[in-house]
């Protein structure tokens, strides 16, 4: 009992921040912002000018951690893998292109520009996939720092908030219809919150199509940790880190709370989740990960992050826009614009 009341004074401030960052969220006229974001960047200036004491750490890294993961699986409870045949392969062509932008471009950006692997990755992830969904249910599987994933999650969303303001202009200048429109928006842009923003700046129908894209695009969080479960098991074996001859678990390879986040998208697809509790699951997840990036951000040091300079920005900027053009190029390809 003693050992669990250790823990509350650092949940308790890590819910706190998340309340906080959920009502400034809220109160916004635009959604141009997330609350995870908001809670990232209040969790470091708390860091920065409130160094905090010992007995918060128990309780922030259990959030960090171990809540993040379930935020991660409740998530599964509000996906449907039907609707990737309701948005078919239109959607599905341009994310192929996409995806592969991502890793195989940010890879070598990465590379190029000094970055170590897993921040590079977490970077590609949150451009190509969803944002800070994305990033956060990576990071674990490839045990990267607090300061890896505040950079990732920083990095899209600059690039985010730019994107919000010019796509509705481009679109107009380019004359794309609602449909091409919602695609480009659904594809490009990260955070959920920022495709809704610049999805219905545009017109409903366009916002309406671009949050269906974005919801069948967050599904490749399956495929894409499992790769990364691999990629990392790889490494450390390759480091001598794993036992040879014993060889690895498959709870090693499959990370359990992904398999708990594909047990509850397979039962929402079935229909044993009712639409009310669906929501309901939804809603503690987006609040237990804002909760987890508050603790992330109150784990960051902003003089690790100076560290690192401006390259992790430069990095997010190149892939995003990357992102942009190869998703419009495809667009245009396919006869849709």
């Amino acid at each position: 009992m003693k050992d669990i009341i250790s823990y509350l004074p650092g949940i308790l401030l890590t819910m706190l921040i998340a309340f906080v960052a959920r009502w400034i969220e809220s109160i916004m006229p635009i959604h141009i912002i997330g609350g995870s974001v908001i809670a990232l960047f209040i969790g470091m200036l708390v860091n920065y000018f409130y160094p905090r004491v010992k007995k918060l750490n128990k309780g922030i890294k259990f959030t960090s951690k171990r809540l993040l993961k379930l935020a991660i699986i409740l998530l599964g409870a509000s996906l449907n893998i039907s609707m990737v045949l309701e948005v078919g392969k239109l959607s599905l062509s341009v994310m192929v292109f996409t995806l592969f932008t991502c890793f195989g471009a940010g890879y070598f950006i990465g590379k190029a520009l000094g970055l170590n692997w897993k921040m590079s990755s977490l970077i590609s992830a949150g451009t190509g996939i969803c944002g800070g969904s994305a990033i956060a249910a990576i990071a674990p599987v490839i045990e990267a720092d607090d300061v890896d994933i505040a950079y990732g999650l920083s990095a899209t969303f600059l690039f985010d908030m730019l994107m919000i303001l010019a796509f509705p202009i481009m679109g107009r200048y380019l004359g794309l219809s609602d449909i091409a429109y919602g695609l480009w928006t659904g594809t490009a842009v990260n955070d959920t919150s920022s495709v809704v923003a610049a999805g219905y700046a545009f017109s409903e129908a366009a916002g309406d199509f671009a949050t269906t894209v974005k919801l069948t695009r967050t599904l490749s969080i399956i495929p894409t940790v499992i790769c990364f479960s691999l990629i990392y098991a790889h490494v450390q074996k390759k480091a001598n880190k794993v036992d040879q001859g014993r060889g690895l678990h498959i709870a090693k390879i499959i990370p359990w709370f992904i398999l708990g986040f594909l047990a509850l998208v397979m039962v929402n697809t079935l229909g044993y989740i009712s639409a009310d509790l669906s929501e309901v699951l939804k809603k503690i997840s987006k609040f237990l990960m804002v909760a987890a990036l508050a603790a992330i951000g109150l784990n960051t040091d902003l003089k690790d992050m100076k560290k690192a300079g401006l390259k992790p920005m430069v990095h997010g900027f190149i892939i995003s826009l990357l992102v942009v053009l190869v998703s419009i190029l495809v667009i245009y390809l396919m006869g849709k614009i």
